[in-house]
C-alpha cells in the first residue's frame, strides 16, 4: 500500500503578500486609468453591438445574476452610448377639433415643447384680453350701429308700407309683445271692439273677414321679411365680429405659424384652433370673468370652460436631456411602463380629458434606452404581452387597462399613438432568458442580442492589477477610507473565495464593495486612517455571524449528540458524508452519517431516501452508479444476490446531488468486507463506475464545516477529509483549518479513484486484480469478493432447497 499524499498549508489557500503588490494603499492606484466595467469584454461587445444597431426589431437581453453588478453595468455602458447620440423629440397631446375623443400628438425638437405650451397659453391669455377690447374699438361700433340703423330703417319701412295698407282697407294694425294683430277700424280710425263687429251687418261681417284673410296674408308675408331681414342682420354683425376677431388672431397667430413653419402638424393644429375660436366668440367677448354664484341650493357641476380646449399637455419634455434617454424602470407596472389617462371625481362621476393623459416609460425613452429587469417585468400582469405588441407595431398606446379587460364602461379617451423608437434592454439570469427564448416565440424574435456576463476571470497579474484598480476607484466614489496594501492581498484572496478557485477572480464586485463599507465603518469606528486586513476580516466574520443561526444551531444539535455523528474510532459500514446548505445569502457544510446494511437478496443497492420520496435524480444516479461499479469488479464470475440499504441517517428533508456518491461506495464496500472505516475522516466526491472520484461543488464549505465539528470536540491529529483531486485548485480555506493542517492536527487527502480512499479509511490496501480475475488475500477488495462469493452461494443453496421442497 503506497503512502497517500496529504496536501500542504500552502495547497489549502493562496496567500498573496502585501509587498508582491508594489503599492502602499489604494490611493497608490489612482492614477493609473481604471476601466468603469471590469474583464467583462464578452457582454461589453454584445451589448455596444445590440445598442448601435439601428434595427427595430432588435433587442437586448444582458445575462447575469445582480451580484455580478449587471443592473450598473447594463447602464454604464447605455448611458455611454446614449451621451454620443441627439436628443430626442418632446411630445405634446393637444385637443382634436375634428375628434374631441382621440387627442393629437405632437412632436417638436427638445425644448421647443416646452416653449409651445408657453406660446398657446401666452395666445389664449392675449386674445382673451384683446378680443373683447377690440369689439369695444369705436370703429367696430360704428359699423355695428349702421347695420343696426340700416335694419332699424328698412324694418320701419316695410311696417310704413303694411300699416299703410290695413288703413287703407279699414283696418287698424295693433302691435303687441305677443305678436301683430290686424283689427277693422271706426269711422274715427279706432280699433272696433268685439261688441262692434257683433253689432253690424251679416254683409259686412262677412266682407270684413274676407278682407281681414287678405290683410294676414299680407302680414305673414311682412313678418318673413322682417325676418330675413333679422337673419341677415345676424349674419352681417357675425361676419363683421368675424372679422375683427379674424384681424386680431391674426395679428397674434402670424408669429406662430412663422415660428413653427418647419412643422406640418404644428401649423394645422394653430390653423385648427384659429376656427375654433372663431366658433367660439361669444367666451372671449366675456372677457375674464369670474364664477357667477348659482342660485340653485344644491351643487351645480361647473360648464367645462372652453380655454382649456387649447391648452398643451407637455406629455414627454426633454429640455434638460443630455443625449439620448436612459430611462430604468425599477418598478414596470402598467401605467408605469405604458403611461396612464387619469381621472377626477367631480358629482360622482370620473371625468377625464386630454390635459390627464401621462406619459409612461416607453415614451420617456423614445428614441433612446429603455432597461427593465426581465423578472419583474414578467410578474405585472400584462406588460409583458403588451411591451411585445408595442415593439411589433412601433405605435406606443395610450389605453386603459381596465377598459382592455373589459373592467371600464365608461366611455374614455383613446389617443392617437405615439411612433415607438426606443431600444428596449432587459436584464436577468441566464435561466430564464433560457425559459423564454424556449417557450416565447416573440422572445426569440425581438430580443435577437444576448449579452453573457462571465462570474469569474483568470488571475493573471494584469488582471489583478485592472481588479485592484477598480477596487480603489469604487473606493474613492463612494467616499471610504482608503485601503491598505495587506487589505487590498486580502481583497484579492477574497476575490478567489468568491470565485471557488485559487487561479479565478470574481466579478461578483458589488458583494466585494458591500464588504469594503461595512469594514469602512470598522475602521471608522477604531480611529484608522485606512482599511485593512484586520478591518476586513472582521467585516466578514460579522457577516458570517448575522447569517450563521442555522448552522450555529445544527453544529450545537451535533454538540449534544442530538445529530449523531462520530469523529474518532472505527465503524463498519458507516461514514461521515458532506453535505452544504445553501440559504441564498449564506452557504455552509455540515456532516452527515452514511449507514450501509447488507442482506441476501436481489434488489442491489436500495436507496431509502429514493423509497421515502426523499431523493432527488441525481442522488438517485449516484446510487445506481454504485451497483455498475459492483458489477464491473466483483460479479463477472457470480451474480450479484444482494440487497443493500443505503441511508443518510437523521436527514428528514431531500436529498439531491451526487457528491456522496464515494461515501456511499466506501460505506458499502466497508459493509461487505467488514473492515471499519476511520469515523474521524469525511469524504465527499462523485463516482464514477469505473471507480474514478469526480469533482464536486461547495468543497470548501464541507471541509470547514467538518472542521468546525472535529474542532469543537477537540482535534486529535487523526482527523480529516477526502476530496477529489480536481478539487484541489478550488480550495479556500479558512485560516484557522489552514493552522490545524500546518499543526498536523487536522488532514486533507486528495485522490483519484476508489482504491486511495479505501486504503486511507480502512489502513489496508484495496487490492490489485491478478492474472486470474481474483484480489490478493487480506485486501478490502478482495474480502468484498469473498462476501458477493459466499452470498451468491447461499443463494444458490437456497434456491436448491427451495426446488427440492
Amino acid at each position: 500500500m503506497a503512502e497517500r499524499r496529504e496536501l500542504s498549508p500552502e495547497e489549502l489557500r493562496l496567500s498573496v503578500r502585501p509587498e508582491e503588490l508594489g503599492v502602499q494603499s489604494s490611493e497608490d492606484l489612482l492614477a493609473e486609468e481604471a476601466a468603469l466595467i471590469m474583464a467583462q469584454e464578452r457582454a461589453v461587445s454584445a451589448l455596444a453591438l445590440g445598442l448601435r444597431l439601428e434595427d427595430p426589431d432588435v433587442h437586448v437581453y444582458v445575462a447575469g445574476e445582480a451580484e455580478q453588478g449587471v443592473a450598473y453595468l447594463t447602464r454604464v455602458l447605455t448611458e455611454e452610448e446614449a451621451q454620443r447620440r441627439p436628443r430626442p423629440s418632446d411630445w405634446c397631446y393637444v385637443y382634436n377639433f375634428e375628434d374631441p375623443d382621440r387627442p393629437l400628438p405632437l412632436e417638436l425638437p427638445a425644448g421647443r415643447g416646452r416653449e409651445f405650451k408657453k406660446d398657446m397659453e401666452h395666445l389664449v391669455r392675449t386674445l382673451r384680453e384683446r378680443l373683447p377690447e377690440a369689439f369695444e374699438d369705436e370703429r367696430y361700433v360704428q359699423k355695428k350701429e349702421a347695420l343696426l340703423k340700416e335694419f332699424n330703417k328698412r324694418r320701419a319701412q316695410i311696417f310704413e308700407a303694411l300699416e299703410q295698407k290695413v288703413k287703407a282697407e279699414g283696418f287698424v294694425l295693433n302691435v303687441e309683445p305677443m305678436g301683430m294683430m290686424i283689427i277693422p277700424a271706426k269711422p274715427d280710425g279706432s280699433p272696433m271692439t268685439p261688441q262692434d263687429v257683433q253689432n253690424l251687418p251679416e254683409e259686412e261681417k262677412e266682407r270684413l273677414k274676407a278682407k281681414s284673410r287678405e290683410l294676414q296674408q299680407e302680414m305673414n308675408t311682412t313678418v318673413r321679411q322682417i325676418q330675413k331681414l333679422e337673419k341677415d342682420l345676424h349674419e352681417a354683425l357675425k361676419n363683421l365680429d368675424r372679422e375683427v376677431a379674424s384681424q386680431v388672431i391674426e395679428a397674434h397667430l402670424q408669429e406662430l405659424r412663422h415660428k413653427y413653419a418647419a412643422y406640418t402638424p404644428v401649423v394645422e393644429y394653430l390653423e385648427a384652433v384659429a376656427r375654433d375660436i372663431l366658433e367660439h366668440l361669444d367666451e372671449f367677448r366675456k372677457g375674464q370673468e369670474s364664477p357667477q354664484q348659482t342660485p340653485f341650493p344644491m351643487p351645480v357641476p361647473p360648464r367645462e370652460p372652453i380655454f382649456l380646449r387649447y391648452e398643451v399637455n407637455l406629455f414627454v419634455d426633454h429640455s434638460e436631456t443630455q443625449g439620448a434617454p436612459v430611462v430604468f424602470e425599477p418598478n414596470p407596472t402598467y401605467p408605469r411602463l405604458f403611461g396612464s389617462i387619469e381621472r377626477k371625481a367631480q358629482f360622482g362621476a370620473l371625468l377625464t380629458d386630454f390635459t390627464m393623459l401621462r406619459a409612461g416609460s416607453l415614451h420617456r425613452a423614445n428614441d433612446g434606452f429603455l432597461i427593465v429587469r426581465a423578472l419583474d417585468l414578467l410578474r405585472n400582469f400584462y406588460c409583458w404581452e403588451t411591451l411585445k405588441r408595442i415593439i411589433k407595431s412601433r405605435k406606443i398606446f395610450l389605453e386603459d387597462l381596465g377598459e382592455q379587460l373589459g373592467l371600464f364602461t365608461t366611455k374614455t379617451l383613446r389617443p392617437k399613438p405615439i411612433p415607438f423608437r426606443a431600444k428596449v434592454i432587459l436584464i436577468g439570469d441566464l435561466f430564464l432568458y433560457h425559459l423564454l427564448y424556449t417557450y416565447d416565440e416573440g422572445f426569440r424574435e425581438l430580443f435577437k442580442i444576448k449579452a453573457p456576463l462571465e462570474e469569474w476571470v483568470d488571475r493573471t497579474e494584469e488582471r489583478t492589477r485592472e481588479f485592484l484598480r477598480t477596487v480603489a476607484l469604487m473606493v474613492k466614489r463612494k467616499g471610504l477610507l482608503p485601503v491598505s496594501a495587506d487589505g487590498l492581498a486580502w481583497l484579492v484572496e477574497f476575490s478567489c473565495e468568491l470565485a471557488g478557485r485559487q487561479d479565478k477572480l470574481s466579478l461578483k464586485l458589488p458583494e466585494i464593495f458591500d464588504t469594503l463599507r461595512e469594514a469602512n465603518f470598522w475602521a471608522r469606528e477604531e480611529g484608522s486612517l485606512y482599511i485593512t486586513a484586520k478591518h476586513l476580516e472582521k467585516a466578514k466574520e460579522e457577516r458570517r455571524r448575522r447569517l450563521s443561526l442555522l448552522e450555529d444551531r445544527i453544529q450545537e444539535l451535533i454538540q449534544k449528540d442530538l445529530l449523531r455523528i462520530r469523529t474518532t474510532g472505527e465503524e463498519v459500514g458507516s461514514i461521515n458524508g458532506l453535505s452544504v446548505y445553501d440559504l441564498g445569502d449564506y452557504r455552509f457544510g455540515r456532516p452527515t452519517r452514511i449507514t450501509v446494511n447488507i442482506s441476501l437478496g436481489k434488489e442491489g443497492v436500495i436507496n431509502i431516501e429514493r423509497e421515502a420520496e426523499l431523493s432527488g435524480k441525481i442522488h438517485t444516479k449516484g446510487v445506481m452508479i454504485l451497483s455498475g461499479f459492483l458489477r464491473e469488479r466483483f460479479v463477472q464470475d457470480k451474480p450479484l444476490t444482494l440487497s443493500a440499504t443505503l441511508c443518510f441517517e437523521q436527514s428528514y428533508g431531500m436529498v439531491e446531488g451526487d457528491s456522496a456518491s464515494s461515501a456511499e461506495l466506501f460505506a458499502l464496500l466497508s459493509a461487505l468486507s467488514g473492515v471499519p472505516l476511520k469515523q474521524g475522516i469525511a469524504v465527499t466526491g462523485s463516482i464514477s463506475q469505473k471507480g474514478e472520484i469526480q469533482p464536486v461543488g461547495g468543497v470548501n464549505e464541507k471541509i470547514e464545516g467538518f472542521f468546525r465539528v472535529c474542532a469543537a470536540r477537540g482535534l486529535t491529529g487523526e482527523q480529516g477529509v477526502i476530496i477529489p483531486q480536481a478539487n484541489v485548485g478550488d480550495l479556500m480555506l479558512r485560516r484557522e483549518v489552514v493552522e490545524a493542517v500546518e499543526k498536523g492536527l487536522f488532514h486533507i487527502w486528495p485522490i483519484r479513484r476508489v482504491e486511495e480512499g479505501i486504503e486511507i479509511l480502512t489502513g489496508r490496501p484495496a487490492g490489485e486484480p491478478g492474472p486470474d480475475g481474483r484480489y490478493p488475500e487480506g485486501t478490502v477488495f478482495y474480502l468484498v469478493d469473498q462476501r458477493l462469493r459466499e452470498l451468491a452461494e447461499r443463494a444458490r443453496r437456497f434456491a436448491k432447497e427451495k426446488e427440492g421442497s
